[in-house]
């Protein structure tokens, strides 16, 4: 045995003095879904073999990685993010048991791990049944395992699949990445990537890349998602570097650290302008050439040398970039002795560049906006009882906080003394404050009212709602919507065909029609100024971010712009009834009590025996019927399917549904006729009785939300029909229904029967389906877009919806499809903006109007206007 495994917790584990748990692999966080150690466990099994030191061992692919579980099955180890309830489990078991090839099924919801036994060759099979019910499954790998130290007597606990590496990787370089089916993915920020030109430079530089195996572009966000094999990130670094950018991996924590960008001096910018326009006055008196040229040079060479390098980094890598075409035409202007315009272009495109960066910024950091809304510091309890100003980044899960009124909320928790009113409007988009008591959640970045309280800290500062807000908006706006995909493939078109378009201006007319090259080549160069399509790229991002971003203000949480785009296409939205449109909770509606005693004496009798029983429909009957006082019950029985029976006085009372009490003398046609009122209004009946008559009668209903009538008449304005998916009875269901103006109504639904009449309304058109994101998740898959009912403080709801209403109002519906349609409109606006104005100014430079100056306001003029425009989603 080696050195390595000499170890206590190696050899222990090797004797047999510690059993090692099954599955010793790292996990992804939830927040970040990086890998971290999951310390709580023992040593790998791998010492038990005596093998965690073989050369063999420490590359082996996943298959061999896997523990063998007998003959020729193997045990493979998947990580399913999505997969936390036993909704997802079934899915998943369904399909999985299909495949011969797999011989069992062990899951860990808590842990997210499905542990799947198999044949050595059915590991693919297996990964794409996961993927094709829209999980995303990631093998839990060698891979992935941190080497914290050596193995010789330190504290930290070290896993023996790189214990013995002689070059381990330290734990926060692997957490900076995560292992996936295809290789391991890495999230690099490039502060100097904020546009297609520069997306197009890496991508092809990238693309050469045998061991990069997918490449997932955010500019607004200027971070690059890599897919490489696990030794292939600093060749990829090193390929960024080499066209001139900074490439940043993530902390230990998986987030990029804050950074400010290095401002600029403006002094020679400045001195450049002051020279450009003293050559346009020395050309306008008639003053020596040499003179112009001078004062041109000083301004290009001011201003313009970073506008170089880039543009002679893109020509050498074969990238026909703004920069590029800007150095051209730059020179093309001072070699035709074109010295004032030279200098005047180059000036005026770096105060543009400056003037459209900061826009993007703007559109960049509108999510920036949400981070701001909690404290840096919060009012902390110490052990002596005294309070003490503590980062909020630092406060430990249990802690008791203060909060005076009129503060900002620092971290999420539960109410615990004190009575206060806060306003969620920053989660939810509710305008009202909402009354906080003892038990009640508690969210960071709400602000508190007017009286002052304490409450328990639940979860960190990166793990609150808001923050998994923000990161679920980050992830978001990497998701390109369809409009936008297509203008990238047309934008990878568009610059070569302009490019030989000009080529042709400067060529054809000189060579057929004898006409002279100078005035033919310029024309060419002004077309070059013009053929980037930056506008025409940046305008869908922007746009959707802003789209983003302000239904995140609304309490609406869009999982990406497909979803943005696709909600102005609805035609259908199914809603489950319990939850989504009534409360989910029952309430007592209605009290009969015969005529031959007091009422009083009926709501004593009913509720001193309803108190013995803790169902929901007995616990409504208790909370809505208080009496001053109660009798006492002997002999109680619960009768399972009818009801509850006890002895009160010495007389048996029953407290049930019909079953338990129309064998009764005193049953009469009346006592029937309403119970059956009741039941068609969609209300449970309870019936007090005693051995002779019926004593009272009790309707119970689950009621309607307030906003839910509102929000099915603002849908019904919009062109949307509805359908009500339940599994309540018909009599029920249609009651629902009729109370809120719903189109459609189908009751007795089981999971299965509500994704079969999702699948039929697909016919009809574009299908949307409302549910609590857990009992509902196989419609909510199928639908085109799934919305998750009350997602605030639920994380299943936040990561497996494809649109989380914060809250649980309906009327977030209607918003969010005006929202699309008017994300739709403007994303329109902005194509033709971009596309027209280029348009405009290609036919003026044909035509002998157009100059090169005025070349650089159309192209960077049409990048501010359609910035501009898709701002105005932030608006208010």
């Amino acid at each position: 045995m080696s050195d390595c495994c000499s170890n206590n917790k190696c050899g222990s584990a090797a004797t047999g003095e510690e059993t090692a748990p099954e599955n010793t692999a790292t996990y992804p966080t939830e927040a970040s879904g990086k890998a971290l150690p999951k310390t709580a466990e023992a040593t790998p099994a791998c010492c038990n073999s005596g093998s965690c030191c073989s050369p063999e061992s420490q590359s082996q692919p996943p298959e061999r990685v896997a523990k063998r579980a007998g003959n020729d099955d193997v045990q493979t180890h998947l990580r399913i993010m999505q997969m936390d309830c036993p909704t997802e489990e079934t899915l998943l078991r369904k399909k999985l048991e299909k495949l011969s090839a797999v011989r069992n099924l062990d899951f860990n919801l808590m842990q997210r791990v499905l542990t799947v036994t198999h044949t050595s060759q059915a590991l693919e099979p297996v990964l794409q049944a996961v993927r094709s019910l829209g999980f995303k499954p990631e093998l839990i790998d060698k891979i992935a395992q941190p080497e914290v130290s050596s193995c010789s007597g330190r504290e930290a606990e070290s896993l023996c699949g790189s214990c013995c590496s002689p070059e381990p990787a330290t734990l926060s370089e692997l957490q900076t990445q995560q292992v996936t089916a295809d290789g391991v993915r890495t999230s690099i920020r490039i502060l100097q990537m904020d546009c297609p030109v520069e997306e197009g430079m890496i991508r092809k530089k990238l693309d050469g890349m045998a061991a990069v195996k997918e490449l997932d572009f955010n500019l607004m966000q200027r971070v690059l998602t890599v897919v490489h094999s696990p030794d292939a990130l600093e060749p990829v670094l090193a390929a960024i570097r080499s066209l001139g950018f900074e490439p940043e991996l993530p902390d230990s924590s998986g987030r990029h650290a804050a950074t400010e960008e290095r401002k600029k001096p403006w002094w020679p910018l400045a001195l450049a302008g002051v020279a450009a326009i003293a050559a346009e006055a020395m050309h306008w008196m008639g003053m020596p050439e040499w003179l112009e040229a001078i004062l041109a040079l000083t301004a290009v060479v001011s201003c313009g040398l970073t506008t170089y390098k880039k543009g002679w980094i893109a020509l050498r890598n074969g990238n026909l970039n703004i920069n590029a075409l800007m150095s051209i035409a730059v020179t093309g202007a001072l070699a035709l002795g074109q010295w004032p315009e030279a200098a005047m272009v180059m000036v005026l495109f770096t105060i543009a560049e400056l003037i459209e960066a900061k826009s993007l910024n703007r559109a960049r950091n509108a999510i920036g906006s949400l981070m701001k809304l909690t404290p840096d510091k919060a009012a902390v309890q110490q052990p002596d009882g005294t309070w003490k100003e503590t980062e909020a980044r630092l406060v430990p899960l249990g802690s008791v906080i203060r909060v005076r009124p009129g503060e900002r909320i620092a971290l999420d928790g539960t109410f615990l003394y004190g009575r206060s009113e806060i306003n969620q409007s920053s989660i939810t988009g509710e305008s009202l404050p909402v009354d906080k008591n003892e038990g009640d959640p508690i969210f960071a970045g709400t602000i508190n009212g007017s009286g002052a309280f304490e409450y328990r800290v639940t979860a960190a500062a990166n793990d609150t709602v808001l923050a998994r807000i923000i990161h679920a908006v980050e992830e978001a706006q990497g998701e390109k919507a369809p409009i936008q995909r297509f203008i990238d493939k047309f934008s990878r078109i568009y610059t070569p065909v302009v490019f030989l378009v000009a080529a042709a201006v400067a060529v054809i007319p000189p060579l057929i029609e004898g006409q002279g090259w100078q005035e033919w080549i310029y024309k060419a160069l002004v077309m070059l100024v013009i053929a980037c399509p930056c506008a025409l790229v940046i305008s869908t991002p922007v746009t959707i971010v802003s789209g983003l971003t302000a239904a995140a203000r609304k309490g609406i949480l869009i999982k990406g712009g497909v979803y943005l785009e696709e909600g102005r296409r609805l035609k259908w939205l199914a809603m489950d009834k319990t939850g989504t449109i009534t409360t989910g909770k029952a309430k007592l509606t209605d009290i009969i009590i015969d005529e031959t005693i007091p009422e009083w004496e009926g709501r004593i009798l009913a509720v001193s025996l309803a108190g013995y029983s803790a169902h929901p429909v007995s616990q409504a009957i208790v909370s809505a019927a208080p009496v001053a006082m109660l009798y006492a019950v002997e002999d109680f029985e619960d009768l399972p399917g009818r009801g509850i029976r006890g002895n009160i006085n010495g007389e048996a009372y029953c407290l049930g549904n019909i079953r338990l009490t129309q064998d009764i003398p005193g049953f009469s046609e009346a006592n029937q006729s309403t119970i059956d009122s009741l039941e068609a209004q969609g209300k449970t009946v309870v019936i007090l009785s005693n051995s002779t008559q019926v004593v009272g009668i009790f309707a119970v209903a689950d009621t309607v939300r307030e906003s839910s009538l509102e929000a099915v008449k603002e849908l019904r304005r919009l062109g949307v029909r509805t359908i009500m998916l339940t599994g309540d009875n018909a009599y029920t269901a249609k009651a629902i229904a009729a109370q809120v103006g719903i189109d459609e109504v189908r009751g007795n639904q089981l999971p299965e029967d509500k994704l079969q009449v999702i699948e039929s309304l697909h016919t009809r058109g574009s299908t949307g389906m409302v549910g609590d994101g857990i009992n509902d998740a196989p419609a909510l898959a199928r639908a085109d877009i799934g919305f998750a009912m009350g997602a605030m403080g639920t994380d299943t709801a936040i990561e497996t919806a494809d649109v989380a209403l914060m809250d649980d109002d309906l009327r977030r519906i209607p918003d969010f499809i005006r929202l699309s349609r008017q994300t739709y409109r403007i994303l329109i606006q902005n194509i033709i903006l971009a596309i027209g104005i280029k348009a405009v100014f290609l036919f003026l430079t044909i035509a002998g109007l157009g100059t090169m100056w005025m070349a650089v306001f159309a192209d960077v003029g049409a990048s501010l206007l359609v910035v501009a425009n898709g701002l105005r989603l932030l608006r208010k």
